[in-house]
């Protein structure tokens, strides 16, 4: 019976090698880099070997691949014949002919090893993989680079012949395992997680967001006929009437073919008391300029170089250069935060 050992010894060190390749492939492909780069940053070097093993995914996939398929060829080829021949010694005590003991003990031993390969070598590091994706990444990935960086002529040249027959089809072959969400999947986690109670967002506030980065400028631009628009020669008195009769705290200016030509706050001109500059057109230099936004352009390309320029408001144009009406820093946080109340609109 001794001379049956070494297959079983076998058996249990391959399940495990087996183990390691599945749960090791599973790992790479399922760990998230923005689990793994914080660690890789305090100095973790099986944290840098894992970012390496996720940027080079297609090579440790052929690796662990590899790996799997010797340990399976292997598995039937030397425990098998253990298990089956160690099954034939209680099966002799029977009345049953030796063909059919040789046979029952073949079927045994081929569905024992299979359970025992499926379950213990295929399916329990898959799913502990999966249960706990950066620390098997952290502990599997070093190992599995170091034997990549061993057998590396072998599965080089397999993986290039891989993708090689993925180019005949037209297919581009990827290096880097996807750890990114595009914003329609992050939109639908969101929503998910929120109808099931793990995120609040009463306030609306996630779902503002990721609608803000579908909207252009045309969406929340104010027509030039919804403005109350004053000629660039108005004087502080002429503001001092528009506010007594719209109520507003900012207004348009315009040059003489009508076009936005600028704008100026309430408190650009109150200081403006004196006869002598209360009832003459505003200087230049107080007059705010306005920024420009394409209309077809997404909000927050136009929120972007609001912010840079230092301007509230900017003048909208189309295609042909035409205005088609003006855009105000506050619609553009009221995309994001809900209504914001303002005095200041125009």
């Amino acid at each position: 019976m001794s001379e049956y050992l070494p297959g079983i010894i076998w058996l249990a060190v391959l399940l495990v090698v087996n183990g390691f390749f599945v749960g090791a492939e599973f790992a790479v492909i399922s760990a998230r880099r923005s689990q793994i780069e914080p660690k890789a940053e305090a100095g973790s070097k099986a944290a840098k070997t894992t970012l390496w093993a996720m940027e080079h995914a297609t090579l440790m996939l052929a690796t662990s691949q590899l790996g799997i398929t010797v340990c399976s060829l292997v598995i039937l080829n030397v425990s098998e014949p253990a298990i089956h021949h160690l099954l034939e010694i209680p099966l002799a005590l029977t009345p049953l002919s030796p063909d059919a003991i040789g046979i029952i003990a073949f079927v045994t031993a081929l569905l024992l090893v299979t359970f025992l390969h499926v379950v213990l070598g295929e399916m329990v590091p898959k799913n502990i993989s999966f249960s706990v994706p950066t620390r098997a990444a952290l502990i599997l990935a070093p190992p599995l680079v170091m034997v990549a960086r061993i057998f590396k002529p072998v599965i080089w040249t397999l993986n290039g012949i891989a993708n090689a027959i993925l180019r005949l089809f037209r297919v581009e072959p990827k290096d880097e395992a996807t750890s990114a969400y595009t914003l329609d999947e992050v939109a639908n986690i969101v929503e998910q997680s929120t109808r099931d109670g793990v995120l609040t967002d009463t306030s609306g506030t996630l779902t503002a967001a990721f609608e803000f980065t579908a909207k252009t400028v045309a969406d929340v631009q104010v027509p030039l006929a919804d403005l109350v628009l004053l000629p660039e020669s108005s004087t502080p008195a002429d503001i001092q009437q528009a506010v007594s009769r719209h109520g507003y705290s900012r207004y348009i200016l315009t040059n003489h073919d009508h076009e936005p030509a600028g704008y100026l706050h309430l408190k650009d001109v109150m200081d403006l008391t004196s006869p002598e500059k209360f009832h003459r057109p505003v200087p230049a230099k107080r007059i705010r300029r306005l920024a420009s936004a394409f209309a077809e352009a997404e909000l927050e390309d136009a929120l972007a170089s609001m912010r840079r320029t230092g301007a509230h408001v900017a003048r909208v144009f189309d295609a042909q250069g035409r205005t088609t009406g003006v855009l105000f820093l506050e619609d553009i946080i009221e995309e994001l935060v809900g209504e914001v109340q303002d005095a200041t609109s125009v």
